[in-house]
């Protein structure tokens, strides 16, 4: 189903392993549409499926995720498959490509089964940013050094989460690879023409157009030849012109946590969410500050009375599977063998 524009919500996050008084109320918030865990989130796959269990007994419309791409940014690792880094995959491709790809569609539908037995609906990923050996907040958490290469091993992957039952989220649109600075602790600009960025946006362009990819996160990066003024997740041209009109994207925008230092752009908590949901974002994240959550689901509150529309995840919900140890194993030996788990 297109997302217009004006579907608005916010996921933000609780505090510890278990429900706190203040996180009931917080997640009774009509403006939620999710949630995403941390790695203080999680002890063990037992407490994680209590907790996901329990927050669903009081929001079961609530859209529950998790940054678990593997290698430096997996939340959940005592209990779940450690993978290497999606880096390794590269090295496979170019040895095999019919390979790799069978080997990424496997740890795509590994990664999502393990999530989704303990209820949890999506991780946010691909990486689909071409790394460039400058970046410190991308590096090996891309699949490749080309266009190609990022392209088929993410559709692989994100065949396998399909497979699970789970969507894709390709992050982090148009590209974050050829930046130096991390927009966790600074504003990045990548000075780059138009013609050179063309290159990044293709492993997005063909996994749109293969009907791939249901979310998309923006980075929060400037790329002044196309608009000066914003990072791209506060950006219409980059959302509205591009993302929408041009690539023909009807899933959901997710804006990157509006609590990184990159965002401070945008303003306070208040008016960087104003900016991202009029630029285009349909999903405001907020991490790691309660405070500015509640700021942001006040101005998602002002914008529904004014007309915007009630974000549902409803459809995203991954319905818990049976246990399938046969399949686990055999892709799990499979990804040892090749290295690409971390034992």
């Amino acid at each position: 189903m297109r997302k217009s524009v004006t579907d608005l919500g916010v996921i933000s996050n609780i505090e510890g392993t278990v429900l706190t008084p203040e996180d009931r109320e917080f997640i009774l918030a009509p403006e939620l549409s999710g949630l995403i865990f941390f790695a203080r989130n999680y002890q063990s796959p037992e407490q994680l499926r209590a907790l996901t269990d329990d927050i669903s007994s009081l929001r079961p419309d609530l859209l529950l995720t998790v940054d678990q791409e593997g290698g430096r940014v997996q939340r959940f690792r005592n209990g779940f498959t450690r993978f290497a880094p999606m880096m390794a995959f590269e090295g496979c491709y170019q040895q095999d490509r019919a390979a790799a790809l069978s080997l990424a569609r496997h740890g795509g539908w590994l990664l999502a089964y393990e999530l989704a037995r303990q209820g949890v609906d999506l991780t946010f990923a691909p990486v689909l940013d071409i790394e460039r050996d400058c970046s410190r907040v991308i590096g090996d958490r891309a699949f490749g050094h080309d266009a190609e290469a990022v392209t088929e091993l993410a559709g692989a992957w994100c065949q396998g989460l399909r497979d699970a039952g789970m969507k894709a989220v390709g992050k982090h649109f148009p590209g974050h690879g050829a930046v130096v600075a991390d927009s966790h602790l600074e504003l990045p600009v990548d000075p780059r023409a138009r013609e050179a960025l063309d290159y990044d946006i293709r492993p997005f362009a063909s996994l749109i157009r293969g009907g791939m990819l249901a979310g998309i996160m923006p980075a929060h990066v400037v790329y002044p030849d196309v608009d000066s003024d914003n990072t791209a997740g506060f950006s219409p041209i980059w959302l509205q012109q591009i993302l929408r009109q041009q690539l023909e994207f009807e899933g959901v925008i997710f804006s990157d946590d509006l609590s990184m230092a990159g965002a401070a752009s945008g303003g306070d908590f208040y008016q960087r969410s104003l900016a991202a949901a009029h630029a285009g974002a349909n999903a405001l994240v907020v991490c790691n500050n309660r405070a500015a959550a509640t700021e942001v689901l006040r101005a998602v509150r002002d914008l529904r009375a004014q007309g915007a529309a009630s974000l549902s995840l409803q459809d995203w919900k991954v319905a818990r599977p049976e246990p399938q140890e046969s399949k686990k194993q055999q892709a799990l030996g499979l990804l040892r063998e090749a290295g690409l788990v971390i034992e």
